[in-house]
């Protein structure tokens, strides 16, 4: 029986992913690290701002200094505010599925991004107060694939909501992206996949894989569960 549900930020709730790389490059291309959206969506797709910016170094074969690393982090999380600036639109049926939840089924929130990155867009889409639990890059020490933050967001739940049964075994996970789906599964959660990064072929690791979730609600949900 399905007893909680926890979203992806990224490529789910809304297509932050071209704003994103477009971040990225306004702070790497002037050192020389710039990357195509194809190398993006190949490669850097999923990484926490830390795991990316530490890749495009190592692809680079360039040394990147912990004080540096956080220097770029914040340069580029000042760059992402502004392209966001402008609005955000959320994926189909996202907000919907989201508002059908929230007050019925714990409701948890595991992003690879960073809070900062995340808060203003939950605002614009009026969904910031529904989720009850929320863990971001800055909880964890690793980002998806590994299983920490998906492991943090249950624990989280489970401590919040103490009278319910939340295990990873009744947790459901929406994502869209193999990294994604490693993560939740990692932490013993079953995964949803969304076909709106990446193609049904790329997404085996879920157990169920759809093209939108516009149309669906949480009585869908307990179906595909």
């Amino acid at each position: 029986m399905l007893a909680a549900v926890i979203f992806d930020f990224d490529g789910i709730i809304v297509d932050t992913e071209p704003l994103h790389y477009k971040a990225f490059q306004e702070v790497l291309v002037p050192l020389g690290l710039g990357y195509s959206w194809e190398e993006y969506l190949g490669c850097y797709i999923g990484f926490d701002d830390r795991d990316a910016f530490r890749e495009a170094f190592r692809a680079g074969g360039e040394p990147l200094a912990d004080q540096d690393l956080k220097r770029l982090i914040d340069e580029k999380a000042r760059a992402f505010q502004r392209i966001i600036s402008g609005g955000v639109e959320p994926y189909p049926g996202v907000v919907e599925l989201i508002r059908s939840i929230a007050g019925k089924l714990p409701l948890g929130l595991c992003s690879g991004a960073l809070p900062a990155d995340i808060d203003p867009i939950l605002g614009q889409l009026g969904i910031a107060g529904l989720f009850d639990v929320v863990v971001t890059a800055g909880d964890v020490a690793a980002s998806k694939p590994d299983p920490a933050s998906y492991a943090l967001a249950l624990e989280r739940l489970a401590a919040c909501f103490p009278d319910r049964v939340i295990t990873p075994e009744t947790t459901l996970a929406i994502e869209d992206t193999p990294a994604g789906i490693a993560s939740a599964t990692g932490a013993g959660l079953r995964a949803l996949a969304v076909t709106n990064s990446y193609p049904e072929e790329m997404l085996a690791g879920a157990f169920r894989i759809v093209a939108s979730l516009a149309g669906i609600d949480l009585e869908g949900l307990r179906l595909l569960f």
